[in-house]
């Protein structure tokens, strides 16, 4: 099977971004519409429903670099937001600890990220975790 390069599935991408494609619930486009890299992102997780997420709206940032989609992005949350997976002082999201970028694959994508993210708030264990006052950021 044929390679992608990173430009087009960044445009792919970002085309899915505009369109609005899935249920709503996470939403991504560039950071800056010049950007010609395609490398900075800004992602939008509305909380799940039946837990402290609720009726919450959670910003991200996310990097795509030079490597992508072969090495997975750095994401940070801008948002304050308590998850076993993101550091509390930075908001950065430890890769480790997040299963679609301990195990990325080179056909996940930005929605992948945000879907998995909005996963671990419905939980179980995390669901009802203590959470920063809404409004708040890194």
């Amino acid at each position: 099977m044929a390679k992608i390069p990173r430009n087009f599935k960044l445009m792919e991408e970002l085309e899915k971004g505009e369109k609005g494609i899935g249920d709503g619930t996470c939403s991504y486009g560039l950071k800056d519409g010049d950007d010609m890299l395609m490398t900075n992102w800004n992602g939008t997780i509305l909380g799940p429903g039946h837990s402290v997420h609720e009726n919450r709206i959670y910003s991200l940032h996310l990097y795509c670099g030079d490597h992508y989609p072969d090495v997975p992005p750095t994401v940070s949350f801008t948002s304050r937001i308590n998850l076993p997976c993101v550091n509390q002082n930075t908001g950065l999201v430890d890769s480790s600890r997040l299963a679609c970028l301990s195990n990325w694959k080179r056909n996940y994508g930005l929605e992948t990220v945000l879907t998995e993210l909005r996963r671990e708030m419905a939980l179980p264990q995390n669901r009802k975790l203590p959470q920063p006052p809404e409004g708040t950021f890194y």
